[in-house]
């Protein structure tokens, strides 16, 4: 065990101290809030404002097209056969043009313009007029305009979970958002630490170093000390990406509420309707949705799928960087090794659409492919015993893996100059 830890130790260290591992612990959770806003705000000022002529012949539709940011409607009180000569003069976008029988004829409604418009565009015109002629032909057939309104409801609908501690209000919408993250999050921290043990255990054979190193720690004691070295480094970046995370969302609420103030005093309302004018409800339902679940048993179960599924896929990915004598080599060995990872991550995709059938059973249960499936499950709420059967199952998985690498390592981790092959792997692993 001393070894063991003289090793994490110094992986440890020597990684943590490193002046990118700094950078990107201090500013990720910055640069990722600042990639999202620049995403939105790039989306939002690069739609230019858009000028679209209309020549109505049914005059139906004179109040029907709303100006807005982006688009201005004018209506022209000439025919389609002047606005069309006359449109290469003008500066605008389209020329919409609506006949006389459009009731009759909707087909006949016509979009022209120097160039393709958008679908946006497109879609937005026809939805305008297919919603004015639903209304005429309702009046027609005797349904008022209020009575139309009157009908139709938005069912916004609440979820609550029965259970032994009687109800309890839950989230669809939250439940599928946190078990989506968490798996995506297990997703790239396994093979992006994972692929750091590889590499590291590549580069000291390949520098001769760890003939140095063997002579004082056993192969086995030197492969666990750098997976849980690497491990204990990916637990404390995220750690702290959390507290970041938790100071910047502060932050934030801190001038969201000073906002809210300011708007209040300006506009002589009171603040819950400066709260409503900020959409802020919908941050408080938001927040309301997640607290609905049961935060410290995600946490836990994120922890210890983490590290169960780091553990195991990084056993793996040591024994492949001890097998080989350069990255060029790992490529054939890497295959294998990251697809049930893929796998996972695409099957999650259809886990989410049913959390308790048969494919999300038993993918959450294969030591592969749990962690991931498991962790999108467990925001809808698992059985203890596939729980606690998950576990036992990952443990039993990472032992297994743990001692097949062991024995790779042994082996490979002092080879050099021949190209590994699996039939070679396989007669590593009952060496004696």
């Amino acid at each position: 065990m001393r070894n063991i830890f003289l090793v994490l130790r110094r992986e440890y260290l020597v990684r943590v101290k490193k002046k990118s591992f700094l950078v990107m612990t201090l500013l990720a959770p910055l640069l990722f809030a600042g990639f999202y806003a620049a995403v939105i705000w790039i989306a939002v000022g690069s739609v230019d404002s858009k000028t679209v002529q209309v020549v109505d012949e049914s005059n139906l539709f004179s109040n029907e097209f709303k100006n807005t940011e982006s688009l201005e409607f004018e209506h022209l009180p000439i025919g389609i056969d002047s606005a069309k000569i006359l449109f290469p003069q003008s500066k605008a976008n389209a020329l919409v043009y609506i006949p006389k029988d459009v009731i009759k004829q909707p087909k006949g409604v016509r979009i022209y313009a120097a160039k393709n418009v958008s679908m946006d565009l497109k879609s937005g015109i026809e939805k305008t007029i297919e919603k004015q002629i639903e209304n005429i032909k309702l009046e027609q057939a005797g349904i008022t305009h209020k009575v139309l309104e009157d009908s139709r409801v938005n069912v916004n609908s609440e979820t609550i979970s029965l259970s032994e501690e009687g109800e309890k209000t839950s989230s669809s919408t939250a439940a599928t958002a946190i078990g989506m993250f968490c798996g995506f999050l297990i997703y790239l921290s396994v093979l992006i630490y994972g692929t750091q043990v590889m590499r590291g255990i590549t580069e000291e054979k390949t520098s001769r170093i760890v003939e140095v190193i063997i002579s004082s720690v056993r192969p086995y004691q030197l492969m666990m000390g750098k997976i849980i070295g690497v491990a204990l480094v990916g637990l404390t970046q995220f750690s702290l990406w959390i507290i970041l995370s938790t100071i910047i969302t502060n932050l934030a609420s801190g001038i969201m509420t000073s906002r809210i103030a300011g708007i209040s005093k300006v506009a002589g309302i009171s603040e819950e309707e400066a709260v409503q004018a900020t959409q802020a409800n919908a941050v408080t339902d938001m927040l309301g949705a997640f607290n609905s679940l049961n935060l410290p048993l995600i946490v836990g179960c994120f922890l210890f799928f983490f590290i169960g599924g780091y553990l195991l896929y990084s056993a793996l990915f040591g024994a492949v960087g001890a097998a080989v004598d350069n990255d060029a080599d790992t490529q054939q060995f890497m295959v294998p090794i990251t697809m049930p990872i893929i796998f996972s991550f695409v099957f999650a995709q259809f886990v989410i659409r049913d959390p308790d059938g048969p494919l999300a059973f038993w993918t959450s249960m294969i030591p592969f492919t749990s962690p991931i499936i498991m962790m999108v499950r467990i925001p809808f709420g698992v059985p203890v015993w596939e729980l606690l059967l998950s576990m036992g199952l990952l443990i039993i998985g990472f032992a297994g893996t743990i001692w097949v690498a062991s024995r790779i390592y042994r082996v490979g981790i002092l080879m050099y100059g021949k190209k590994v092959s699996y039939k070679e792997l396989a007669k590593w692993i009952f060496y004696k």
